[in-house]
């Protein structure tokens, strides 16, 4: 069996449908709520759906588990409340790391870009761990990541994880089906395409920062399924370990997606700037490019989708599409 945590997100449930698809058991640990999260998951059911309050008690029952992709977390960039983001991002994400040491089963965890802050140049988001300790994140759900990145290399260090098998992503900015969910928080990609669709112009923020002029806020965007392929190449070679950055490696502006959104919705082409709210003023990151120099040397040769690739096939084949969940 394989345990996905917030396996019912735009990117669990992605990962669970393709895990599904070669044959594996699966356990997806998350809440449905009643926003319409259980679309995500109604074209490949799991054999078992278990509320995040359940956990220990499941895992104390010991199922047999070679796996666990712990995705779930409060993600959140403008959250505040410290004490329930440690509480899942990091105690949570603790235990199931010791939890894998015991039971030997291979941890595989989503970190984040966010824990980069303020970087603002290519040569500032090296995964290298020995670099970990020269970042700070900007806001808090990054701090939390990056919590939790330096307490496992911390353990590793110490040799209290004897035999873990693991490896952490820090994902980009990830767009494609099933996060229709989560409002405020969807992709750029999303969000673009229902302000285009309702008549209005893309609406885009304009810069805080006075050398970044507005609209060229750029970012790495990777589209869900090369995450996916990511994560599936890290539970076929268990011998790989390592803290890896999961971008493409390009950059592009807000402009460069929004004329891709505009070109594959058949519309014209149409930006409105407006003020940044105050809450992301001093935490938006305007830049990030991920170094993806680490995970192709560990030995992953798949290319990438280009932006305006993916956001065709995004816009095609799933907002444009009367049933758009995969």
């Amino acid at each position: 069996m394989i345990i996905i945590t917030g396996g019912a997100g735009c990117i669990g449930s992605c990962l669970h449908q393709a895990l599904q698809a070669r044959g594996e058991q699966t356990a997806i640990v998350d809440s449905l709520g009643n926003g319409g999260k259980w679309h995500n998951l109604c074209k490949h059911v799991p054999d078992f759906l278990i509320a995040p309050a359940d956990l220990d008690a499941f895992l104390d029952s010991r199922p047999d588990v070679t796996a666990v992709f712990h995705l779930g977390a409060v993600n959140d960039t403008t959250a505040t409340d410290g004490d329930m983001v440690w509480r899942t991002n990091v105690d949570l994400s603790l235990r199931l790391l010791e939890w894998c040491t015991h039971e030997e089963a291979r941890f595989i965890y989503a970190s984040s870009a966010a824990t980069y802050g303020a970087a603002d140049r290519a040569g500032m988001f090296s995964d290298d761990p020995a670099h970990l300790h020269t970042l700070r994140p900007n806001s808090l759900y990054g701090w939390s990541k990056h919590a939790f990145d330096c307490l496992l290399q911390r353990r590793l260090a110490q040799g209290d994880l004897q035999g873990l098998s693991w490896a952490g992503l820090k994902l980009f900015n990830v767009y494609g089906p099933n996060e229709y969910h989560k409002g405020a928080m969807a992709s750029l990609v999303h969000a673009k395409y229902v302000e285009l669709r309702a008549g209005g112009p893309a609406r885009l923020f304009r810069s805080d920062r006075p050398d970044v002029a507005d609209g060229h806020q750029a970012r790495d965007f990777i589209w869900v399924g090369d995450v996916v392929s990511v994560m599936l190449w890290l539970l076929d070679h268990q011998h790989v370990h390592g803290l890896f950055n999961c971008g493409t490696g390009v950059a592009r502006t807000c402009l460069d997606l929004v004329d891709a959104v505009c070109d594959a919705a058949h519309v014209a082409r149409r930006v409105e700037f407006i003020d940044m709210p105050a809450a992301l003023r001093g935490q938006y990151q305007s830049y990030t490019c991920a170094d993806m120099t680490r995970l192709r040397t560990a030995g992953y040769t798949q290319a990438f989708t280009p932006l305006a690739q993916g956001v065709e096939r995004y816009v095609r084949a799933y907002l444009a599409a009367a049933d758009p969940y995969l």
